[in-house]
């Protein structure tokens, strides 16, 4: 991106109010345009492939096409492009999602408005860009314990909730005692349980339950 040039973004959000509202943010900036919109993460891909913006202010949850998943194709068709997730959601599982789709930046809707456009200069500048609750929970995180770090290294493929449920599991906890412990209802687990299997490719349960181990997960209590 030429200096010179304004940062041209595309503004993804299920809501239009929302991408109004961005719309009317940078209206009169003049090194920020808007150069296209989408109401999903599908329709997303397609307006980037169109326009090639240098940065995409994307949302996470939204109907069809998420905003993990769209980040993720985006950054593989056009890896300059970068991406600004703006989202009312911050928790572990839907930062570290978007981090490991790619995302450059992560704020939580809310934010003012100057943090909003610094975050869109910043991230077209090429830098990382974190709200301070989203990189609190970064720094969480990365000072966590030694065994927390080795078992996310030991199972990329999982999100931080699914590494929760495997932890669980590998205890000996059933569905019902996993959605209380975690506040969330057994459905929800269910569907956690499902996605690690098909990640960690492991037939069942107990099989599941072993690799865990070998891991060292299982000592919840």
């Amino acid at each position: 991106m030429s200096t010179d040039s304004p940062v041209r973004i595309v503004v993804v959000d299920d809501h239009p109010l929302m991408r109004e509202g961005l719309r009317a943010l940078v209206a009169s900036l003049p090194d920020i345009e808007v150069v296209g919109e989408a109401g999903d993460g599908e329709a997303a891909r397609r307006e980037v492939q169109l326009t090639r913006p240098d940065v995409v202010v994307m949302d996470l949850h939204m109907p069809g096409t998420d905003g993990v998943t769209a980040t993720r194709a985006i950054l593989q068709t056009t890896p300059s492009t970068r991406v600004l997730v703006l989202t009312m959601f911050e928790d572990d599982e839907s930062v570290f999602a978007a981090m490991r789709a790619g995302a450059s930046g992560y704020l939580v809707k809310g934010a003012q408005q100057d943090e909003i456009i610094q975050a869109l200069r910043s991230v077209a500048a090429g830098h990382a860009v974190f709200g301070p609750s989203v990189a609190r929970r970064i720094i969480d995180f990365f000072t966590g314990t030694a065994q927390t770090l080795l078992t996310a290294d030991l199972f990329p493929e999982l999100t931080p909730r699914e590494l929760e449920v495997l932890d669980l599991i590998a205890a000996g906890k059933s569905n019902a005692a996993i959605a209380r412990q975690l506040v969330i209802n057994t459905k929800t687990v269910s569907n956690h349980i499902s996605a690690i299997f098909a990640k960690l490719q492991v037939a069942d349960r107990a099989e599941a339950i072993v690799r865990a181990r070998q891991a060292g997960l299982g000592n919840s209590t």
